[in-house]
């Protein structure tokens, strides 16, 4: 049996007659505006289960992008033995085209076109980049593995970035801090942050604070925050820290680099007590004062990657996807080029996290 092909206008007059109209492009493309008084029933729902959306006695008009899609639902409908079903020929495209009325997408053009590679993975999805829109992250530090996390976390649409650091921009920096240039030295790293952030992504919020984290304002630097990156130096500011998210309940994301070698892990303890470490569970004392990158040095990626490595942790958290580092400590070596991870265990008696 031969479906019917229509044209926009033919498919108009059916449905001002009426005839269904199924918009069964993918959530991201229907989210740019469809056809007026379309129905959206994606592909996949349709096909799965079409006696919810057939109606026998009624004629169904398949809209898409192009027509392609339509067709090829039409034509499987068919075989299945469903009759009254159409397909609009040029789909979405030709009926804007030629000028029939819209109804307007659920959220601009530019959303869609930014993120469109992030939307079209099953993991991400429009709800996800929605998730990651509304989502506030708080990076301890905009140095070393604050700078290439904050490039990509703002680059991927996390709508709010509390950044953190009293520091001012020196040209040593820029040799492994992309996210400074030459004409900042001298300003505060978080304007100099600021600035970079906005002019990638103008549509995120930046909240720069030009303050060294300490016990006294790291629950106000918390407050409505819903992961922490640590991209601090020292241990002081990392138990603060590590302690500011157990009260708060917030996953950590620890990194720290030093030579050619750097480390990774999420400690989680606040949410998950007593089957997640946290950060004292793994250096239950202060180390001791090692050479610190401005002393032993450091090679410019090996910040960069493992940076990179945190703020793809902060996505899987913020997305709810993925295997979370949590329990593991990711270790690098770049002269061999290695990656190992060890298990982390939760410490009964840690002095942060534990049953005391």
């Amino acid at each position: 049996m031969q479906i019917l092909i229509l044209t926009p206008e033919e498919a108009l007059q059916r449905r001002q007659a009426g005839a269904r109209l199924l918009d069964i492009r993918g959530v991201d493309e229907q989210a740019t505006g469809m056809a007026e008084g379309a129905e959206a029933v994606p592909m996949d729902t349709l096909l799965a289960d079409p006696g919810a959306w057939l109606d026998e006695k009624r004629l169904t008009v398949l809209i898409c992008q192009r027509g392609l899609r339509s067709q090829a639902a039409a034509d499987a409908l068919v075989a299945r033995g469903h009759a009254g079903v159409a397909s609009v020929a040029g789909g979405t495209e030709r009926w804007i085209s030629d000028g029939l009325p819209v109804q307007p997408g659920a959220e601009p053009v530019d959303f869609l076109d930014r993120y469109s590679r992030q939307i079209r993975l099953p993991q991400v999805g429009l709800e996800g980049q929605r998730r990651l829109r509304s989502a506030s992250v708080l990076l301890v530090g905009a140095g070393g593995l604050g700078a290439p996390a904050a490039l990509y976390l703002a680059a991927a649409g996390v709508g709010r970035l509390r950044i953190a650091d009293h520091d001012v921009v020196e040209r040593s920096n820029l040799q492994r801090q992309v996210l400074h240039s030459d004409a900042g030295i001298g300003g505060l790293k978080v304007e100099s942050a600021l600035a970079r952030l906005q002019d990638l992504n103008p549509s995120i919020t930046v909240d720069a604070r030009a303050v060294r984290v300490d016990a006294g304002n790291v629950d106000a630097l918390l407050e409505g925050i819903d992961v922490v990156l640590d991209g601090a130096d020292n241990f002081p500011v990392r138990e603060v820290i590590n302690a500011a998210c157990i009260r708060h309940r917030v996953p950590l994301v620890y990194g720290a680099v030093q030579r050619f070698e750097g480390q990774a892990s999420v400690f989680d303890a606040g949410r998950h007590p007593g089957t997640a470490p946290c950060y004292r569970c793994l250096f239950p004392d202060a180390p001791g004062d090692g050479p610190n990158c401005a002393e032993a040095g450091v090679l410019g990626v090996v910040p960069g990657i493992i940076g990179m490595v945190q703020a793809t942790e902060v996505l899987k958290l913020l997305l709810g996807i993925g295997e979370p580092l949590v329990g593991r400590l990711l270790r690098f070596d770049a002269l061999r080029m290695r990656f190992d991870s060890v298990r982390v265990p939760v410490d009964p008696a840690c002095p942060a996290c534990g049953m005391h």
